[in-house]
């Protein structure tokens, strides 16, 4: 394979801009605004329907990045939406969050815990800390409430309007960790028209999925609206063993949403909003010695149904949480109050070491396991509390701006215990480790918008944000370790500045400088009455951009494509523990990052469309001192270990890192869509292909043959016929059934964590 080095990787975007700068095609467009012309407030986005088109043409995207609507080939940033079918598609058969992985340029999402704890990468910065109190780069903001802890990340998606991905720091608007991007969900809002569908469908595995909406005036300014899912799969994996949990991988996911719109006047609008998640299921399979030594193949006669353990394995997750958003349209001015409040309940417990028994208690397998590891991580206590005030100009003319002041409040308790999974039962272990954390943020910011001319709009915008954690950290044995309290206050400005240059009515260039800020991170998962809690202070994020936006053939094609490169400083990394069953946190000096994102999207005719998106991400850990420790595994059998890649480092069992990618980042990134669609009788047909491609990924921090990721290429499929108000349809998802790992845990053996099989199935849905 060719290596592109960085010379060659900078050259080759600077040609891809140069490229993308002339315009395929000038067009007649909408004219710009004038300078006067007032910008839409928040007020405007339920009705912002998008515009008029003609025959073939894309319909007119409307996004809220910098809180105001306006058309997507406006705001100077990388964006990218979801929305309606293809929605629809992704998450056809049940699908958690994790459908958003490689449907958008640049992001990816993965998870060590199932269908919970998402974990969100953006241009290949995220977190793969699997402790409960783990931060991430990537901000998550559903209704306007961000979502801080990741068990709040995975609510299912279900009567959502847009999802949007704002890729780069967005440290001024949305504030604190977010130096990589936002995810944004925004749930359909009520409106005053009696409406709504039923959605039902049943699958391979036994898969059922239910989905419902009613939209109901109460009076000429009260609405409510009433979403709710219920997604449920029976077991698909079982345990040949007398011993442990029989059957895995089957689920009851519930969801549901209440909102209720209170408009009395043109001028104040309120929107409350309640909703819960309950589900029931299995945590993660870790399988042990799934992965051949030496390569990152599957061992031979591997049987995706099998599943020998000694283990217990249970999930679940209770969420619950209320918004209250309330918005005054006063002369000159709009003012938007939003609180929000969040609360879990969660509990996970598994087989670790991926197998039964143990080498010093055999019988043992499949392979070697050197000793047993059975834990559960346990979140019994947990309240988040936000509130946001802002206002924002309403007026006609050049200046248009937005201040805010921003309160976050969050408290929780962690659990890490263990089991004895060799005595009759599984009984729990005395010993066990607990973590406390009680954080504060405040901030107060500001952007101001000034249209210089016609063709020129230019964009900046200041955050102030004072973050401070309380955490404090115990082990309990025969005696007890701790507490070790860690008290830390941070104080940070973020800043961006961007503009937007109209080369024609057709296309817009951008160019955008923006900076982002994560908070310290720490993490009390005490393995012994020795540990230390540890401790990675905050990381500050440099982001530079540029790209260009267009229409082209008369509006039956959209273009974006953007260019960029970053660096951040102190950046957050979480290193393993050896063959500790456990994270600790560390700082590297620099992470430098840089890349390419292409969005398209087309009507090819009145029967086919299509969307095209790709990403190309460089990114290299610089830090010549930096060393961690690999795989435990090669310590406890070199015979049965892995074969780290990495020049050694300092002490036994550890390996230098500078120069590697970051975990869990491929370089290269695809994604296609393409529809058909004919009328038919009284109806349409019509049949909807998708497809993601993404390149091999390091596991971890150091490279090893085993824990790297193959390259995967998936794809789905759903065709049906729409008639009247109904529509039903059949699909599949990994249509290929490309199984192979995509995680692994390095401590124990060679116990690797794979992707989703194949699964299909059909769908019924009613509207009225």
């Amino acid at each position: 394979m060719m290596t592109l080095h960085a010379g060659m990787v900078r050259r080759t975007l600077i040609a891809l801009a140069v490229t993308a700068a002339f315009p395929l095609q000038a067009m007649a467009d909408n004219p710009a605004p004038a300078p006067d012309a007032p910008a839409a407030t928040q007020a405007d986005t339920p009705a912002a329907a998008p515009a008029a088109t003609g025959p073939g043409q894309l319909e007119t995207v409307i996004v809220t990045a910098q809180r105001r609507a306006e058309n997507i080939k406006d705001v100077p940033m990388s964006i990218a939406t979801l929305k309606g079918e293809k929605l629809d598609v992704l998450t056809a058969g049940g699908q958690d969050i994790r459908f958003l992985s490689g449907r958008s340029p640049s992001v990816s999402v993965e998870s060590d815990y199932g269908r919970t704890f998402p974990r969100f990468y953006i241009r290949g910065l995220g977190n793969t800390d699997f402790d409960l109190n783990a931060s991430q780069p990537v901000g998550l903001v559903m209704d306007d409430v961000v979502q801080e802890n990741a068990m709040l990340k995975g609510f299912p998606v279900f009567d959502v309007d847009q999802v949007e991905v704002l890729r780069g720091p967005q440290g001024t608007l949305f504030g604190r960790n977010s130096p990589a991007g936002v995810i944004k969900f925004d749930s359909a809002k009520p409106v005053f028209n009696t409406e709504g569908y039923l959605s039902g469908g049943f699958g391979k595995d036994g898969v059922k999925n239910l989905e419902g909406v009613f939209n109901v005036p109460l009076s000429d300014t009260v609405a409510l609206r009433f979403s709710g899912q219920t997604q449920r799969r029976d077991n698909r994996v079982h345990n040949p063993r007398p011993t442990g949990t029989r059957d895995f991988e089957g689920y009851e996911d519930n969801a549901a949403r209440i909102q209720l719109l209170v408009k009395p006047s043109r001028d104040f609008s309120a929107l409350f909003n309640v909703h819960a998640r309950d589900l029931d299921g299995t945590a993660t399979l870790f399988r042990a010695n799934i992965l051949k030594q030496g390569t990152n193949d599957l061992v031979d006669n591997f049987d995706y149904g099998s599943y020998p353990t000694d283990g217990i394995n249970r999930q679940h997750l209770k969420t619950k949480g209320g918004s209250m958003r309330l918005k005054w349209d006063l002369d000159g001015v709009t003012v938007n109050s939003i609180t929000g409040y969040e609360k879990l309940d969660f509990y996970s417990r598994a087989d670790v070491d991926g197998g039964y028994g143990a080498v010093y208690a055999p019988p043992m397998g499949p392979g070697f396991i050197p000793f047993v590891v059975e834990t559960a991580d346990v979140i019994p206590n947990h309240k988040q509390i936000s509130q946001e005030l802002r206002a924002e100009s309403n007026s006609k003319g050049p200046w248009q701006w937005i201040a805010g002041l921003f309160y976050f409040k969050e408290d929780i308790q962690i659990d890490s215990i263990s089991f004895d999974s060799l005595s009759p039962g599984n009984p729990q272990n005395p010993f066990y480790s607990t973590q406390n954390q009680s954080s504060t943020s405040y901030a107060a910011f500001g952007s101001l918008n000034y249209t210089v001319s016609d063709a020129l709009k230019l964009r900046g915008g200041l955050r102030y944000t004072s973050d401070k954690k309380d955490f404090s950290a115990k082990r309990v044995e025969l005696t007890t370790a701790g507490p070790f309290n860690i008290d830390n206050t941070s104080h940070n400005i973020s800043w961006d500045l961007s503009g937007t240059y109209i080369l024609t009515p057709a296309t817009n260039v951008y160019a955008r400088v923006a900076t982002g800020y994560r908070a310290p991170s720490m993490q009390g998962r005490l393995n012994g009455l020795s540990d230390r809690p540890s401790f990675a202070g905050a990381e500050k994020a440099l982001s530079v951009e540029a790209g260009i936006k267009q229409d082209l053939f008369d509006k039956r094609a959209r273009l974006s494509l953007a260019v960029f490169q970053y660096r951040v400083k102190d950046k957050q990394l979480t290193a393993g523990s050896g063959a500790v069953n456990m994270n600790q946190l560390i700082n590297a000096d620099k992470v430098t990052g840089q890349g390419v994102e292409l969005d398209f999207q087309a009507n090819l005719s009145d029967s086919v469309s299509m969307t095209l998106g790709g990403s190309y991400n460089h990114t290299e850990i610089q830090d010549k001192n930096l060393f961690v420790q690999s795989c435990g595994n090669a310590l406890n059998n070199p015979a049965s270990g892995c074969t780290v890649t990495n020049p050694v480092g300092p002490f036994t069992g550890t390996a230098y890192i500078n120069g590697n990618p970051l975990p869990r980042a491929p370089e290269w990134q695809g994604n296609f869509t393409l529809k058909y669609s004919i009328p038919v009788a009284n109806g349409e047909f019509f049949a909807y292909t998708d497809w993601s491609y993404r390149t091999s990924y390091n596991f971890f921090l150091y490279e090893a043959k085993e824990y790297k990721a193959k390259p995967l290429l998936e794809g789905g499929l759903r065709a049906g016929y729409k008639w009247d108000k109904y529509e039903i349809a059949a699909y599949s998802r990994n249509i290929t059934n490309r199984i192979q790992a995509v995680g692994a845990i390095d401590f124990d053996n060679l116990t690797g964590i794979l992707n989703e099989p194949r699964t299909y199935g059909v769908q019924f849905k009613a509207t009225f």
